[in-house]
């Protein structure tokens, strides 16, 4: 069996769910909780121990942006890119957050302390520009704005 540093409460929830397939998103998220993203090495271990083939289990972490295969930073800032936060001036957030920390979207800072990446949308549209960073959303974004928590997350 391969090793998975998320073993015990890969078991747990095998326990409540079975060897089945509908465990499969319970324990993504629970690896990447723990881990901050999937190895391969956990992906064996799931491929293992659900009975499924190891393109499957890729092709369901792929498909939610909230699963990761390679290490990301302590904090993950998504920027919104649509339309309505484009033209409140996302570009403009964006723009700041690569000046401030030195790396492109898609990047970890070499502390591994943050990850920039552009999303689609987050769902506050009548807020924008937005990010959000970790689980929390800042809205009515300005470059400012984003120096000043830039400058505290980074303390």
């Amino acid at each position: 069996m391969s090793f998975c540093k998320c073993r015990s409460e890969i078991e747990k929830i095998l326990a409540e769910y079975g060897n089945k397939q509908e465990a499969l998103i319970p324990c993504l998220h629970a690896i990447c909780a723990k881990c901050g993203y999937l190895s391969e090495k956990d992906i064996l271990f799931l491929s293992e121990k659900l009975n499924l083939p190891k393109v499957e289990i890729y092709s369901v972490a792929t498909f939610y942006s909230m699963f990761n295969l390679e290490e990301k930073g302590k904090y993950i800032i998504r920027v919104c890119i649509s339309l309505p936060c484009y033209l409140e001036g996302s570009k403009e957030i964006l723009k700041t957050l690569k000046k401030e920390l030195n790396i492109k979207s898609g990047q970890t800072t070499k502390d591994k302390k943050f990850t920039i990446e552009t999303v689609s949308c987050l769902g506050v549209c009548d807020k924008g520009p937005v990010m959000m960073i970790n689980e929390k959303v800042y809205e009515n974004l300005t470059p400012k704005k984003v120096r000043e928590i830039i400058l505290k997350l980074a303390g």
